[in-house]
């Protein structure tokens, strides 16, 4: 295999599940800090008030990803510690934190790759109507203009809004996540088109403040169907089943990502949730279309069709005894091949893995290693799914592994590792995992995937 050698590789993180810190130096609430609060709402009542410590273990994290090899590092600003109350005063000592982390990266040849938002909205604006509010994506703008005219800089590959689908979905509608809302339908997706609005003001102070030539970029979960086999109906069925809009659910693509890349609502999806769709204001979608630089794309697993009567996608069940991780997801590593096509196929723009990963169960050794096969496997086999779509012409710029560290995982709290490295949450001792090795050593050319 032959990646270009422009190919990013990098590994990712987000702020609330590893930072800690949770209150000091002058850091508001988040959501998360507010949710993690409320009795069986997090696994075990967990919390991220310490997660891995990274606020003040960053210069050792740092030097572990210099050793692993990685030449980027995808991160999130946390808002809630750069603007305590998500608009107006600024927190000088949550600056003075990213002016270190970034300074501490560049110092390693690691190029940070700004998240603006993974999930963790200040409680100041929840409390004021958070994503339901119409305000809510001027807020983002200010935050965003605010750190791109501080770091840019240094900084030059920025991405607006991490997973729309789960904060949608999960924080409003199931109410798995913070902020733990049970709302209707008609006003998750009118939280969701604000969402986007905020995506798209964000785009324009992030090009309006920019000290250098940056790269702007969106990450949605990159959700899709595979092909129960090779052959060409199942294949269209497939593409079509990946775009297609359940209006029982948000968890689809084409409702995302149409809007930010045709300028518009896909007109099922239209159909689908009928007099429940949001309302679209004149140049609400010249500003959700706003131009990006790349599609960043968040890919874990996939459900397999074939083609049924007429040629409608038909889900196919999963092979008795089928491969999984311990968070019962599917291993099916074509995945990312099929993704790579589809997506570049319907949006015609470069495109970054910006996370998969696999949670595996492990133990420390008796040497005092931890010793992951499978996740080493899992980070070939899809790594040999990314060659093959780049192969056929598929624009992939880039690969994070996720997540760097073990850390925090949202609802589940400490209960999945997804990291390269191993974190002890008592101590904050962290082992770099077998994985890490082999992921640095395919970095390197030390060893190939054939």
């Amino acid at each position: 295999m032959a990646f270009p050698k422009d190919f990013v590789w990098g590994a990712a993180t987000a702020s609330y599940q590893v930072e800690g810190a949770a209150f000091e130096d002058g850091k508001g609430q988040g959501i998360w800090d507010v949710f993690c609060k409320r009795p069986g709402a997090v696994w075990q009542n967990h919390s991220g008030d310490v997660a891995c410590d990274h606020y003040h273990r960053y210069v050792e994290d740092v030097e572990i990803m210099k050793k692993i090899g990685l030449k980027a590092y995808r991160m999130e600003m946390s808002w809630p510690r750069v603007m305590p109350d998500g608009v107006g005063n600024v927190n000088r000592k949550g600056i003075d934190f990213y002016d270190k982390l970034f300074d501490e990266l560049l110092k390693a040849d690691i190029e940070p790759w700004v998240t603006l938002y993974h999930w963790n909205l200040p409680q100041a604006l929840q409390e004021k109507g958070g994503w339901q509010s119409p305000e809510s994506s001027k807020w983002f703008s200010e935050y965003t203009a605010l750190v791109v005219n501080k770091f840019s800089d240094r900084v030059t590959k920025w991405m607006t809004i991490n997973e729309p689908q789960v904060i949608i979905m999960h924080g409003l509608l199931t109410g798995l996540h913070a902020p733990g809302f049970k709302l209707g339908m008609a006003e998750a997706l009118a939280a969701g088109h604000n969402l986007l609005l905020a995506h798209g003001r964000a785009v324009s102070a992030v090009r309006q403040n920019a000290k250098r030539e940056v790269s702007v970029g969106y990450a949605p979960v990159g959700w899709i169907r595979r092909p129960a086999t090779n052959d060409q109906c199942d294949i269209d069925a497939a593409r079509k089943a990946s775009f297609e809009i359940d209006p029982t659910t948000l968890w689809n693509s084409a409702w995302w990502m149409d809007p930010v890349f045709f300028g518009k609502y896909p007109d099922q999806g239209l159909e689908a949730f009928g007099s429940i769709a949001p309302r679209v204001s004149a140049g609400d979608m010249e500003i959700i279309s706003l131009p990006l630089d790349f599609l960043g794309v968040n890919i874990y697993t996939a459900s397999a069709v074939k083609a049924g009567e007429d040629g409608k996608p038909e889900l196919v069940p999963y092979k008795v005894g089928y491969q999984m991780n311990t968070y019962d997801w599917p291993v099916v590593p074509d995945v990312v091949y099929w993704a790579g096509k589809f997506f570049h196929e319907r949006y015609n723009k470069p495109l970054v893995i910006t996370e998969n990963g696999t949670a595996v169960a492990e133990i420390i050794a008796r040497d005092g290693g931890v010793h992951d096969p499978q996740r080493s496997e899992f980070i070939a086999k899809h790594l040999i799914e990314v060659d093959r779509a780049i192969q056929e012409g598929v624009p992939y710029k880039g690969y994070f592994y996720w997540s760097l560290l073990d850390n925090f995982e949202w609802n589940c709290g400490y209960k999945h590792r997804f990291g390269l490295v191993y974190v002890d949450f008592e101590t904050g001792e962290r082992i770099v995992k077998d994985s890490a090795v082999f992921y640095g050593d395919v970095i390197n050319g030390k060893i190939g995937l054939g």
